[in-house]
């Protein structure tokens, strides 16, 4: 496994930007696949963008097609989620995680998972 630590959250205006990192521990950290989900208070977590192995592969939920957008450097055991256009229904605590198997758009493919990260996008 590794060890996840998520940085970069804040309070920032509508039509603002902010740029998430994660940083990982442990071994073979180009081995997995990472993913950002997000949990707004009183719902559930839900899957906003997932980045292959490879890097190569990108898939991000709908609701943030277009706006942000996953990058990793392997160099720096390290996943980014730069965030566009943020709108106040973006906000949530933002954790990364990480898939031996592959990632995707479901929790139960990743294996490990940072503590989050508090985003506010106020009106």
């Amino acid at each position: 496994q590794v060890q996840l630590v998520e940085s970069g959250g804040g309070l920032v205006q509508a039509g603002g930007s902010l740029r998430l990192s994660c940083a990982a521990s442990g071994r073979a950290f180009s081995r997995y696949a990472m993913g950002w989900f997000r949990q707004a208070p009183g719902k559930e977590r839900e899957f906003v963008a997932t980045i292959a192995r490879s890097g190569v592969t990108l898939y991000y939920s709908d609701s943030v097609q277009g706006r942000f957008t996953i990058s990793r450097d392997d160099r720096k055991n390290a996943v980014y989620l730069q965030m566009n256009s943020l709108r106040p229904e973006d906000t949530a605590v933002y954790c990364c995680a990480a898939s031996s198997v592959g990632g995707g758009a479901y929790e139960r493919g990743y294996d490990s998972w940072g503590q989050g990260t508090q985003v506010t996008v106020s009106t």
